[in-house]
């Protein structure tokens, strides 16, 4: 089987089990999609999505929260992972905003890298879900799933995987492809207990038929 063609199989098969894949963070404009996403953090969509509310009813927007001290913010996140570090994050993220871009979320990844608590991952996260950019962001689902799969080879860290995703997926599919994949990890192909049997992908899973044959 060519690369092309377990590319096409696997995202036609997704697209058929997950025909609106999109974020499970609640969100309401790219900042608030950037606070959810700098939770998320080790940390799970559920509870991040417990938390949001009331935070963002008391710092809806980079102005306000640009004005909150790290231990403000933390009273409402101290049930996520990691409350210390995030608190500062976001406060100092808030305050970037405001201080190098006018108030307004900037777009472009690199830009985005530049705000405190935000790496390459979720600069690619509020590229591609907030503004429609042709990103791949790879988190821990996405790093897996394309391994096990054999989307990618001999990938060793998550840059490595995002540059071979983003060589064989077409631009207009990239956003799709993103969802589509954490779906399937977080779902079917789960890090310990992958639900092989449920999945339709085994025919040509490279971590399937290694495991198939133990």
């Amino acid at each position: 089987m060519t690369i092309k063609e377990r590319y096409r199989k696997t995202f036609e098969y997704l697209k058929i089990h997950w025909p609106v894949p999109e974020t499970e963070l609640h969100y309401r404009d790219p900042f608030t999609l950037i606070v959810a996403v700098i939770l998320s953090a080790q940390c799970t969509d559920k509870r991040v999505n417990m938390i949001t509310p009331e935070l963002l009813e008391r710092f809806p927007d980079p102005e306000s929260m640009s004005r909150a001290k790290p231990e403000e913010i933390y009273e409402y996140i101290k049930s996520c992972s990691y409350p210390n570090n995030k608190a500062k994050h976001l406060s100092g993220m808030a305050r970037m905003i405001q201080s190098e871009f006018g108030g307004k979320m900037p777009s472009d990844p690199l830009l985005l890298q530049r705000l405190p608590g935000v790496g390459r991952k979720t600069a690619n996260v509020v590229a591609s879900v907030a503004f429609s950019k042709p990103v791949m962001p790879v988190d821990t689902h996405v790093f897996r799933v394309s391994k096990r799969i054999g989307l990618v080879k001999n990938a060793r860290t998550p840059l490595n995987a995002e540059l071979q995703l983003s060589r064989n997926i077409p631009d207009n599919l990239m956003h799709k492809a993103h969802h589509w994949l954490i779906l399937h990890g977080r779902y079917v192909c789960k890090a310990r207990r992958p639900l092989c049997g449920d999945c339709g992908l085994t025919e040509f899973c490279d971590f399937y038929i290694k495991n198939r044959k133990k």
